[in-house]
């Protein structure tokens, strides 16, 4: 049993890791925060995100998609129509950007003291 809940937590650890690898991009965390709980399509989300290519906007949700972070819903239109949203864990994962934002506010001062210190 230990074994395994050890295994079980170098997993877990693991993939904490690879996914913040991922997310922990300027990109991924504005799609994030524009998807927050409603939909858009993919013309609304680079309106929406502001400078960001169509290119970077297709890569990054494709990982958001391969995480299960964001699920994309083709409907059988024409044109075709594709609408993004976060699932449950993207929502989640959305709630914890929103505590490291509302921490950084309440330190800010603290850190550009720092940082200007820092550099002199």
């Amino acid at each position: 049993m230990k074994g395994e809940a050890d295994a079980d937590l170098r997993r877990a650890d693991s993939l904490a890791r690879e996914i913040f690898s991922d997310v922990a991009n300027k990109w991924a965390l504005l799609i994030i925060e524009a998807l927050g709980e409603r939909t858009l399509r993919f013309t609304e989300l680079r309106a929406e995100v502001e400078g960001i290519s169509h290119k970077m906007l297709t890569q990054n949700l494709r990982m958001l998609e391969r995480n299960g972070l964001a699920e994309r819903t083709v409907h059988p239109t024409v044109p075709p129509r594709v609408d993004y949203a976060l699932t449950g864990p993207g929502r989640d994962l959305r709630e914890a950007v929103d505590l490291f934002c509302d921490w950084t506010r309440a330190n800010l001062a603290h850190i550009e003291g720092s940082q200007s210190r820092f550099t002199g």
